[in-house]
């Protein structure tokens, strides 16, 4: 990987740390980093991971074929960063609009002079450095372009150096939560119900759709109570103003995500394709109940979600299980678009969450 300059105190501790601890990298080594997985730099509250050349192979090996990629094409004298370039690559760019690139390479933090959507404006490295990023792991790329400043629930990113990404230390993942006091769990629940809503219906008109669901992928500030993303890699974003002006067929057709009654953990059935082509999508609404508040969620050996054995009250009343069935695994047509509406405000009044 072509070294970043980062800036920052606590980019210069990631630095320091990584000069002494890690060569390196070679061209075309590994790219991205999972946030919440790593290390930390001490005193720092910086949350960090070693990017490694898994994804790659030998990174000499890689460098050596960089020349002959359509990495070393881009890397020419490419003006701006297309669709047709890089559709499909990752997840964050399976189906890119001109909107969404222009946005990435403008937030792109690893550039002295950011701020520019044009290609060319980025030096050789830095250019090859965001491309290899949104190729194997965007994982950055998403936290810098949605980031937590302005009100998107991700980790914020504080900068790279070589191998090493870092994020701010959130606290512990949502599974430590999971037998945490009955209020706490609602609040929690609520949170990642507002989450999936801002993920899917935003002013921007970006949906970003959550691809991968599990307890391991969130965290609460330990302060404030706050959830929070810790895990980016596997997030496809659609944007709904390019949808709304190609209108591929039945675009404006509601899109209920199918059920999936499977025997593994953390299951979730859907279609890139569908997800790129429609306004209206469940998808996250059905992730988030179906992988972490129903009872249809399991993980680490444990079921029943995180609203498990609710108050005798609220489970006599009925009303919190169907919401959670319906929004899950809805029996009516559309169910799951109202289940979750209906849920999101019934959380809030159990948790004193109304705004």
């Amino acid at each position: 990987m072509v070294t970043a300059t980062a800036t920052g105190p606590q980019s210069q501790a990631l630095c320091d740390v990584g000069r002494g601890a890690w060569p390196p990298a070679p061209l075309g080594g590994g790219v991205a980093s999972s946030p919440h997985p790593g290390g930390a730099v001490p005193g720092s509250g910086v949350a960090t991971a070693l990017v490694g050349g898994a994804e790659l192979g030998s990174g000499v090996a890689t460098a050596l074929a960089l020349p002959r990629t359509e990495f070393a094409r881009l890397n020419g004298a490419v003006r701006l960063l297309t669709p047709a370039a890089v559709e499909g690559w990752s997840d964050l760019v399976h189906c890119p609009s001109q909107r969404l690139l222009d946005r990435l390479v403008r937030r792109y933090a690893e550039t002295r002079d950011s701020g520019s959507f044009l290609l060319r404006n980025l030096k050789d490295a830095e250019r090859m450095q965001l491309l290899l990023t949104l190729a194997f792991n965007p994982e950055p790329l998403v936290l810098q372009s949605f980031p937590s400043d302005e009100g998107w629930p991700f980790a914020k990113y504080l900068g790279a150096c070589g191998r090493m990404v870092a994020v701010s230390y959130v606290g512990e993942e949502l599974w430590s939560y999971f037998h945490a006091p009955w209020e706490k769990r609602v609040d929690l629940a609520w949170q990642l119900m507002e989450i999936a809503e801002q993920l899917t219906n935003n002013d921007f008109e970006f949906a970003l759709y959550l691809l991968d669901v599990s307890f391991d992928n969130f965290a609460v500030g330990p302060r404030d109570g706050r959830v929070i993303i810790v895990d980016a890699e596997n997030v496809l974003v659609a944007d709904k103003r390019l949808i709304r002006q190609n209108k591929p067929e039945n675009w404006d057709v509601w899109y209920e995500s199918k059920f999936d009654e499977c025997d593994k953990e953390a299951c979730l059935s859907f279609s890139k394709e569908i997800l790129c082509a429609r306004v209206t999508v469940d998808h996250n609404y059905y992730a988030v109940c179906q992988n972490l508040l129903s009872r249809h969620a399991t993980w680490r050996g444990t079921s029943g979600g995180l609203l498990h054995d609710p108050p005798s009250e609220i489970a006599k009343d009925g009303r919190l299980e169907a919401l959670l069935d319906e929004c899950a695994n809805p029996k009516k047509r559309y169910g799951r678009f109202q289940a979750a509406k209906e849920l999101r405000e019934y959380l809030a009044q159990l948790s004193n969450n109304v705004r």
